[in-house]
């Protein structure tokens, strides 16, 4: 199944840069501390707009990726969500797209077909 060019350039990947990397690290890190210290003073709701706003940053930065909805979701479970699980995710996603564009750049580019060589 083919996505059109509109919801496939919102889900393209961006090339990883150190920049984006270290920009999304530290959005991840920021939402994590930011949480842990509001919990301690228990504003309630705060969190999962910290959550919705962390997520939204992070796939502008790096890209959407499908480990990033299990992380929200997770996010929303009281106890839990005073782990760092922004962070693991952004650092587990950067790995993944590491590996992914080494892959690409190793993977020789196809010779054109619409060409008839005579």
């Amino acid at each position: 199944m083919k996505l059109p060019d509109s919801l496939n350039r919102m889900f393209r990947a961006p090339k990883l840069a150190r920049v984006r990397i270290i920009f999304a690290l530290a959005v991840a890190v920021f939402a994590d501390g930011l949480q842990f210290l509001l919990n301690a003073v228990g504003w309630f709701g705060l969190d999962q707009v910290i959550d919705v706003v962390a997520m939204i940053l992070v796939s502008w930065i790096i890209g959407f990726h499908w480990l990033l909805l299990p992380t929200f979701a997770v996010e929303l479970i009281p106890v839990v969500d005073d782990l760092p699980t922004w962070t693991a995710c952004v650092a587990a996603v950067i790995a993944l797209r590491r590996q992914e564009q080494k892959a690409q750049e190793k993977t020789p580019v196809p010779p054109d077909k619409s060409v008839i060589d005579v």
